[in-house]
């Protein structure tokens, strides 16, 4: 029999491959992907709504709202970016929420990747006992610290100050930091320590080349947690500044000036919206593993 003469078989494909079990799965899916498409429909409207707004006439904003746009385009306008722009209390404000959210984070992905080796592959005494404090300041309300904290500040000359508004978010973001990135440490396998140990490098130089590099997804979780949280923050800004502002307040005493300065009020939120959702979509592939660090063994 010569070579010519073998029939090889072909795959028989599954009722999965075929046009109709493919068919058959997408109307099955239909329902809940448009369900999906719904939610996240809802979701957009108060962002379109605020960006319809911020190219808007204040005039025509207060007459009829920004959904008047559809029927009438020729009224969008990019002048109050304009002005926002050349507004300096509004672009001073974004460059120090910028300086304080970088700040803090950096702080607290450093003290807290530490601290959660630390916990995790370290042994010293009291170590689980001291873990279990920090757990228990999870619990704590920002809120019990602002005054005692505040009446600290004025003793420290650090009321008012870029560096007491990192400090305070930093100490408040510690526990978090702490918590889940420990609990993603603690899931890396022993042996490749053991075995860098055995090779003669140092614990830090294990933590620089190992834990680092392999905690990637975990630190920029926490990353995307702690710039949003620090972002958006508005009550911390308000208890510990005076004439430095973030963006949040800024806007918020706008409001409280004019009280429908919405020319300048909408812009400077959409532009505050942006930054934020920037960083979570730089570091979104990394989100969800960080999220779900050591829930699974």
């Amino acid at each position: 029999m010569s070579a010519a003469d073998v029939t090889v078989p072909q795959p028989k494909l599954s009722e999965r491959d075929t046009v109709a079990g493919k068919t058959i799965r997408f109307f099955e899916k239909a329902p809940v992907n448009l369900v999906l498409a719904f939610l996240g429909l809802l979701w957009l409207v108060p962002t379109l709504g605020l960006f319809l707004t911020s190219i808007l006439p204040a005039q025509a904003f207060t007459v009829k709202g920004w959904w008047q746009i559809f029927s009438k385009p020729s009224l969008a306008t990019w002048e109050n970016y304009r002005m926002v722009l050349h507004n300096h209390a509004i672009t001073h404000s974004l460059l120090i929420t910028l300086e304080i959210a970088v700040s803090n984070t950096l702080l607290v992905i450093l003290i807290g990747s530490l601290a959660g080796y630390a916990f995790a592959w370290l042994d010293f005494p009291g170590r689980d006992w001291i873990f279990i404090a920090v757990i228990a300041l999870l619990v704590v309300p920002l809120q019990m610290a602002l005054i005692p904290t505040f009446t600290l500040y004025n003793h420290l000359s650090l009321y008012d100050t870029v560096l007491g508004i990192v400090l305070f978010h930093v100490a408040f973001g510690l526990p978090f930091a702490i918590f889940l990135l420990r609990n993603f440490f603690i899931g890396i396998p022993k042996d490749i320590m053991e075995s860098a140990r055995i090779d003669g490098a140092s614990e830090f130089k294990i933590f620089y080349r190992l834990i680092l590099p392999l905690g990637l997804p975990a630190i920029a979780s926490l990353a995307i947690f702690q710039f949003l949280w620090t972002w958006n923050d508005l009550i911390v800004a308000l208890t510990f500044g005076q004439n430095v502002q973030p963006i949040t307040v800024a806007i918020f005493s706008n409001l409280r000036q004019f009280g429908a300065n919405i020319d300048i009020i909408a812009p400077a939120s959409f532009i505050s919206l942006i930054v934020p959702l920037a960083v979570f979509f730089a570091f979104q592939r990394y989100f969800v593993q960080g999220l779900l660090a050591g829930s699974v063994k």
